[in-house]
């Protein structure tokens, strides 16, 4: 294990310095907008873009790797990423920063790509779950730690967004100076919509939903914080508890889940979701008492998607989790293009609740459909469960690390 440990060190370390700088500038441009007097809708369409570029990158970060190799393909991508940021100090302009968000998006799944695929061609077989564990809990943690970046007084304007990219370049150098030999990218069958939904409809939705409520909030969180009277270091700290709090919240809340019913857990951590986002909702409540609420509204907000994942793999054969894992990480990431748009509607409506006012409709649409599929489905054998694993929603070759799956090229 310590000897895997070493030999992928170089590629968690590119990912923790991609993670402090790509984590922070979303809250850093939410602020920006809001203080310019942008509309809310427009911010929330700007923010949005980022998950347009990932969800695209997909598809276009495949074939420049298969094209070029992993070293060159994550140098460009990380370069592009780097030159991007810097370019939001220069122009300042919705549109083109509407633009710019779109390229970011699809150069971090570029390079998500490229290092997930690295990570899977160095761990054994017996050591993925604590490779798959290590590699999310550096994604949770540094991009939390990165909301911190933001206290640093920026008077200028351009400081943030110089920090920011010399934190994208700086994760490139670990990444193309590993002697660890390259790996092949493998070709990864995915599910279409349709059969992901024959065989795991509330998987596939409450996906989406994860993904709807995490986009919204992650884009729009800072706009809430602002209306709510926060100043900077609160918005900074509000940002940063929640998110790294909500990554212990999601380990106890999906354990629960193995050897019982999932769609139950699913059931009770949707509705407890909806009433907490109502209590943030209504805009009454401050201080730490929000910010409390905030960190449990991350967690049962973040396990959603862990949650489907492992409910929908207890009805998969190994070998199906990798592909059907794709079509889950795409399904969120289509919520997490539209959640900005809804609730940037509704906070033009009701204020600044109105982020997580939209959080609670989100989560009641996801309660009134488990309880349609409970009526309609037997639960699986509960030794044919798998168990529940925090996942991050990087792409879809971190399924590849996933040790509930077959390993890519185990004919075994």
């Amino acid at each position: 294990m310590l000897q895997n440990v070493r030999s992928i060190a170089p590629l968690l370390l590119g990912i923790a310095l991609l993670m402090l700088g790509n984590g922070s500038l979303p809250t850093v441009l939410s602020l920006r907008l809001t203080t310019a007097g942008e509309p809310v809708w427009l911010t929330g369409f700007i923010m949005s873009q980022y998950y347009t570029g990932f969800v695209l990158g997909t598809v276009f970060g495949h074939k420049l790797i298969f094209t070029v190799g992993h070293i060159r393909a994550f140098a460009a991508f990380g370069t592009v990423m780097s030159a991007a940021t810097l370019v939001h100090s220069f122009i300042i302009d919705p549109w083109v920063w509407a633009l710019l968000r779109f390229l970011v998006g699809g150069c971090a799944v570029g390079m998500f790509i490229c290092v997930e695929s690295w990570l899977n061609t160095e761990t054994e077989n017996r050591n993925r779950g604590q490779i798959f564990s290590l590699y999310t809990l550096t994604v949770y943690l540094f991009s939390g730690v990165g909301q911190f970046l933001i206290q640093i007084p920026d008077g200028t304007g351009f400081a943030l967004f110089v920090l920011i990219s010399i934190l994208m370049s700086l994760s490139i150098i670990p990444v193309v100076l590993t002697r660890v030999t390259p790996p092949t990218l493998q070709n990864i069958e995915r599910f279409d919509f349709v059969r992901l939904w024959q065989i795991s409809p509330t998987g596939m939705a409450v996906s989406f939903i994860s993904g709807s409520i995490l986009g919204a909030f992650y884009a729009l969180g800072p706009v809430f914080g602002q209306f709510s009277g926060l100043d900077l270091p609160n918005i900074s700290l509000f940002m940063g508890v929640v998110m790294i709090g909500g990554m212990a919240i999601q380990w106890p809340i999906g354990k629960v889940s193995d050897g019982r019913d999932r769609r139950k857990v699913l059931l009770y951590t949707t509705f407890v979701l909806a009433c907490i986002s109502f209590l943030l909702g209504i805009s009454m409540i401050t201080g730490w008492l929000m910010i409390g609420l905030a960190v449990i509204f991350a967690g049962l907000s973040s396990a959603l998607y862990p949650l489907a994942a492992a409910y929908t793999n207890d009805y998969l054969e190994a070998a199906d989790v990798v592909p059907a894992s794709g079509g889950l990480v795409m399904s969120f990431g289509i919520g997490a293009i539209l959640g900005p748009l809804m609730a940037a509607l509704a906070i033009a409506q009701f204020g600044g609740g109105g982020l997580f006012m939209f959080c609670a409709a989100a989560s009641l649409v996801a309660v009134c459909l488990i309880i349609w599929r409970m009526r309609q489905r037997e639960i699986p054998d509960i030794e044919d469960q798998v168990d529940f694993l925090l996942m991050p929603r990087t792409s879809s070759v971190i399924a590849q690390l996933d040790p509930r799956g077959k390993p890519i090229g185990d004919d075994e």
